[in-house]
This record gives C-alpha cells, sequence and structure tokens, in this order.
C-alpha cells in the first residue's frame, strides 16, 4: 500500500512534505465508502426498529403536520427542528424520517471529512472516519433527531476549514474561511453551548499560534458563531425575557451549572442507559471501556505522532477543540449521556487516525504488512463490541418507544381524539403519537376547553392530581416495565 504524505497546518519550522502525484491511497472514494457504509448501517440496526423519543417529539412537533407543537424548553435550539422540517411538513412517518436522517447523517459525515482533504491523506482520514462512525453512539443517533451528531460533524468540518483557511492564500482562502463561518454557524444553530466552546477554543489558536494570528480567521469564526446563535438569541427576548434569563431557566431546568466532576458518570453512562441522571448507577461493562480510558493516551501519541509527520500543529487543535466541547459534559453538569460527547469524538477522531498513521508510516517497509494488519485487528475487535452494545440499545428502546404509540392508541379507542390535551407521566411523545396537545402546567389544564378531551397520565400505583381525583380511570397498556404502565385520568369522554 502506498501512503502519501500530505501538508498540513504546523508551527514555523521546515516546510511540510508534499506529493504532487497522489495514489491511490489518497483517492476521495475512500471517505465515501466509510459515509455509505456508516448510513447502511444505521438504515440496517437502527432505523427500521426506533420509534420516536421525548427529545424528538418536541422537536418535530414544532415543524409536523401530526400534532400540535410540544413546549420548547429553554435549553434547546431550533437546528434539529429546521433539519427535520423538509420531511416532517410532508409526512408523519417515522420511517421515512430515519431514512432521510440516515442518508443526510452519512453526507455530513463525508462532507466533514473531505474538509480535511488537504491536511491529511483521504485513507488517514477514512480511518478517522471509520472510529467515529463505528462507535454505537454515533450509529444510534444518525437517524435521530437529536443534535448532538450534527454539532459533530459541524464542528469538525469548521475546524478543517479553519486549518485550510489559515494556510491558503488569495481566492480560495475566502471560501475557507466562508465554509468553517457557515460550519461553525451551524454547530451554534443546533446548540449554542456546544459551539460557545468551541469558538473560543479557535479564538484561542488564533491568540497564541503566530501562524494563525491572521484577522479574516478571528473574524470568520466570530461572525460564524454569531450569526448562528442570533436565532436562539431573538428567541431569548421573545419568549424568556431575555438571553441571561433563558440562561437562567435552561440551568434550573438542567439542575444548576457549576463545578461537578462528571467524568466517572460519563463512564458509567458509556454503554447505557442513554439518560443517566442522577447517574449512580453501577459500572455495566468495564472491561469494552477501556478504549474511552485510553482515548486521553491516544491523543497525546497521535499528537507525537503528527509532529514527526510536520503536523503537530492540526492535530493538537483538532484535539483541543475536542477537550473543549466535552468539558462542559465532564465538569459542569451533574449527570451524563453518552451522545453528549459525540461532538468530542469527532475531533478526537483525527488524532487517534495520527495514531495510525504513525503505526504503518513509522515502521520499516519490510513491517508494514504487519502494522497495517495489526490495526485492523484492532479496529475490528472495536467495531464488534460498539456493535453488540448498539444491538442491546436498540432492543432496550424498541420496546419503550413503542409504548407510546400503544397508549396512544389505547386512548384513541376510549375516545381521545384531536383536538385533547394530555398532561403527566411521558406526556409529551405520548400526545405526539395521540395527536393531542402536550400541557406544561397544571394551569394549561385548568384553562383548557372543558368541551375538548383532557388527559392525566399517572404512573400505576400512584395517585392522580387532586384537581383530577373524580375523573374517569382507565388502565391502559405500556410494556413489560412499570416505567409506562400508566392510567389515563379522564373527566368527560364524548
Amino acid at each position: 500500500m502506498s501512503l502519501p504524505v500530505q501538508a498540513g497546518i504546523r508551527p514555523p519550522g521546515p516546510a511540510p512534505v508534499t506529493v504532487s502525484k497522489p495514489g491511490r491511497s489518497d483517492s476521495v472514494w475512500w471517505l465515501a465508502a466509510v459515509a455509505a457504509a456508516f448510513s447502511l448501517a444505521q438504515l440496517v440496526f437502527v432505523a427500521p426498529h426506533l420509534g420516536l423519543s421525548w427529545d424528538e417529539t418536541v422537536y418535530i412537533s414544532q415543524v409536523s403536520m401530526h400534532a400540535p407543537a410540544a413546549f420548547f424548553d429553554p435549553p434547546r435550539a431550533r437546528g434539529v427542528t429546521l433539519l427535520v422540517a423538509p420531511v416532517t411538513l410532508l409526512t408523519s412517518s417515522i420511517h421515512v424520517l430515519r431514512v432521510y436522517l440516515s442518508v443526510l447523517s452519512g453526507l455530513g459525515l463525508f462532507l466533514a471529512l473531505l474538509s480535511w482533504r488537504r491536511l491529511r491523506p483521504a485513507w488517514q482520514l477514512a480511518v478517522a472516519g471509520v472510529f467515529f462512525a463505528s462507535l454505537w453512539t454515533t450509529q444510534y443517533y444518525g437517524p435521530q433527531a437529536m443534535p448532538d451528531l450534527w454539532v459533530g460533524l459541524s464542528s469538525l468540518a469548521a475546524v478543517g476549514l479553519f486549518l485550510r483557511a489559515a494556510q491558503a492564500r488569495g481566492r480560495p482562502g475566502w471560501w475557507f474561511l466562508a465554509g468553517a463561518a457557515g460550519c461553525l454557524g451551524a454547530a451554534a444553530l443546533v446548540r449554542p453551548g456546544d459551539a460557545l466552546y468551541l469558538a473560543g477554543a479557535l479564538i484561542l489558536a488564533v491568540a497564541l499560534v503566530p501562524r494563525w494570528r491572521q484577522w479574516p480567521l478571528a473574524i470568520a469564526v466570530v461572525a460564524g458563531f454569531a450569526a448562528g446563535a442570533a436565532d436562539w438569541v431573538v428567541e431569548a427576548y421573545v419568549r424568556f425575557g431575555g438571553p441571561l434569563r433563558r440562561l437562567r431557566l435552561a440551568g434550573a431546568e438542567q439542575g444548576g451549572f457549576g463545578w461537578h466532576f462528571a467524568i466517572w458518570g460519563e463512564l458509567r453512562a458509556l454503554d447505557g442507559p442513554t439518560l443517566c441522571r442522577p447517574c449512580t448507577v453501577a459500572y455495566r461493562y468495564p472491561a469494552i471501556s477501556i478504549w474511552w480510558l485510553l482515548l486521553p493516551v491516544l491523543l497525546v501519541l497521535g499528537a507525537l505522532a503528527a509532529r514527526r509527520a510536520g503536523l503537530l500543529g492540526s492535530s493538537v487543535l483538532a484535539s483541543a477543540c475536542a477537550l473543549a466541547l466535552a468539558f462542559q459534559y465532564l465538569f459542569l453538569i451533574y449527570y451524563a449521556a453518552p451522545r453528549f460527547l459525540i461532538p468530542a469524538y469527532a475531533l478526537a477522531a483525527i488524532g487517534v487516525s495520527d495514531v495510525v498513521a504513525g503505526l504503518i508510516t513509522g515502521v520499516r517497509p519490510g513491517l508494514r504488512p504487519a502494522a497495517i494488519t495489526a490495526v485492523v485487528v484492532i479496529l475490528g475487535l472495536q467495531l464488534a463490541v460498539q456493535h453488540a452494545v448498539l444491538v442491546h440499545q436498540v432492543k432496550e428502546k424498541r420496546g419503550y418507544f413503542g409504548a407510546y404509540a400503544r397508549i396512544a392508541s389505547d386512548l384513541h379507542q376510549i375516545g381521545v381524539r384531536s383536538p385533547c390535551l394530555i398532561k403527566g407521566d411521558q406526556y409529551i411523545p405520548i400526545a405526539y403519537y395521540a395527536g393531542c396537545e402536550s400541557a406544561p402546567s397544571v394551569a394549561t389544564v385548568r384553562l383548557h376547553d372543558p368541551a375538548e378531551p383532557v388527559v392525566i397520565l399517572v404512573r400505576n400505583g400512584h395517585p392522580p392530581p387532586a384537581y383530577a381525583r373524580t375523573w374517569h380511570a382507565y388502565r391502559l397498556r405500556g410494556i413489560s416495565s412499570h416505567l409506562l404502565r400508566v392510567t389515563a385520568w379522564v373527566p368527560v369522554l364524548k
């Protein structure tokens, strides 16, 4: 296998090595193959099996013809809603949505890797793509209407285009600047908090690295973030009384922002549950979580390998941005979820690929087949482990999310049909499936039109609210778990 070396961003020093005629190992088809495999894995193992989760129904209901919009709480941003709008405005089919997002996420991975095209050879970027796409979290959330994967892909592309703009001169540089600003804006549109940390890391890089100390780079970063976050800021003034009050409300909803050593929580949740709040579960599979503990070591080794290849600057920046994106979830919130670290994994994949490149190109030519074999075996084992976790998670959530549709069907059978209002346990996704409005507060229930059905969902064994104790009680199907066995309390059904 021929392994061409590409020019990359580096501190001042000897000029990087370039190859004028890249071989087949530098073909863009490496990236296309990884992206296609990523989409295919989602379509086969995830997309056909999952219903909609709580968070998805919040995002989707904003632009859906199927049900009224759910309350859009302060921490959320509108990027995911805009992403799914082309489908949800036309059809309520979950399968169509899953296929759309699976294909779109594969395309997003291809474009994100492509943004690093002249910073690393294509075969090495394909290794980065395999590491990232093989994680169960990326495959699991790829076809879901959730923000984390899209922040990761946008961040990876933004850093790559930032680096290419830093080394380019003339017209190409302006195109890369515009692309970096656009990708950072996309990340901010999806999740402004994450994008703020990324923008901060890039601005710090501009200030500290003489080679990158260029006003256009700083302007592109600031302008991109500002453009993407503008929607969140405007909505803060319109609905919440300003950005600061919205942040306070968001912090209160998340249990408060402050110093929380959440690293061990993220480790506990690494292979499930998908939400660990508070994270007091035991370590479920410590043996298959070793890769996570080794990741910081791999990033250091990747930087050393990149230094030998003349690519130290880009490797360190990718790892620094990964750390910036992970910081708030490791140190500032008290609970954990595996998906929170997807953006960090996207950028850490560059460092991992630098380790692989150093292992293969740093040995004598006669030992390269053995090195390549070792890399393939290790990646294969990691892929097998991640796939086993993915299958378990999909099986677990398939029944849980499926209960929403069954409960909605039971409500239809007892006469609850749109227009209607639902409040109580798991009320937002059940209201979406039933085509009802979801009540964000008790006041909403009391002010609701008495001629329309109102439903209060209460877990079996628990009493209804005082105002609903004289209403009719209907036991509904759920799943074997007690978590979704509920009783519907309904005042009047016509």
